[in-house]
């Protein structure tokens, strides 16, 4: 099963990268504007001398996948390289397919954010796929990962920004000191970030429902037998009346949140505090709506990415 699931991990990342290629041939390289990243730098350097950024981004990534491989983890070093590899040869194959009919282009007088827009929410999913299956797109990740190895207490955020911006400033002096590729670049990684939280968020987040109840024993047999979920019970007291109470406090999936509400408003005397939680973590199972187990797909291999 384990040799099943690291297969199906690489064969992923396989697609993944075949489908970054596609959409660099399909809405970057023919809308004049170079993404972010160390990519961007070699689309820029594509622009002005031919070189191609499959051959570029080979001769960049292989020694600093070998760091990776050595200074922070062989797994992801490899599966990272799976991923350049494939990319790069992606993209030589495809620079000899004519794919002019199907490439938006934005010299037809089109929208010209649409081709760096679908271009960023495409990377944004690809991003969030390798980051599950423990792997890196390169260039930048690369150096982020060995720096954070070295420097833990460090924040590498700025080194993408600087990354970024150098790559920004740079298009508006090889796209014909036009200001448009500035913004085209800086609308790419916008949307590339954002989408690749918001497909990472959506398997991470969850709802937190404190309950003040009367009835611990009840709601909780009932969220641990139609919910799937567990509860932990705190002892309380009431200072309007000086009662005492019981706390309930379950972690549910924001698909559960109408449920859960249903069982609370059974209950007299009973009212909840939502919550929303931003990640959830620990060695637990996970349970769909119908209440089978899920399993994860990729393998994580030893460690996931920084």
């Amino acid at each position: 099963m384990r040799n099943m699931k690291r297969v199906w991990t690489y064969l992923v990342i396989v697609a993944v990268a075949m489908l970054a290629a596609l959409n660099y041939e399909l809405f970057v390289f023919p809308n004049s504007f170079a993404p972010s990243g160390l990519n961007g730098i070699c689309t820029i350097i594509q622009e002005v001398s031919g070189i191609s950024v499959g051959y570029m981004s080979l001769l960049i990534n292989i020694p600093l996948a070998l760091i990776v491989y050595y200074k922070v983890s062989k797994p992801i070093a490899v599966r990272s390289m799976v991923y350049v590899v494939v990319f790069s040869v992606g993209l030589l194959i495809l620079d000899r397919v004519d794919m002019s009919a199907i490439a938006y282009s934005t010299k037809t007088g089109t929208s010209r954010i649409l081709g760096p827009l679908t271009a960023g929410i495409v990377m944004g999913y690809v991003y969030a796929i390798l980051m599950k299956a423990s792997a890196y797109t390169g260039g930048t990740d690369f150096v982020a990962a060995v720096l954070h190895s070295k420097y833990p207490e460090k924040s590498v955020y700025g080194l993408s920004f600087i990354m970024n911006a150098m790559v920004a400033v740079a298009s508006y002096f090889v796209y014909d000191y036009k200001v448009e590729p500035v913004l085209l670049c800086i609308l790419y990684s916008f949307a590339t970030t954002t989408m690749a939280e918001r497909f990472l968020k959506n398997g991470r987040s969850a709802v937190r429902f404190e309950i003040v109840t009367n009835y611990p024993e009840e709601i909780s047999k009932e969220i641990i037998s139609k919910l799937h979920h567990t509860a932990t019970v705190f002892p309380a007291k009431g200072m309007y009346n000086g009662k005492e109470v019981d706390i309930v406090m379950c972690v549910v999936n924001n698909s559960q949140m109408a449920a859960l509400s249903a069982i609370v408003e059974r209950y007299p005397h009973t009212f909840a505090i939502m919550s929303q939680v931003s990640e959830v973590v620990g060695n637990f199972r996970h349970y769909s709506r119908q209440g089978q187990e899920v399993v994860p797909v990729l393998d994580q291999g030893d460690g996931k990415t920084v």
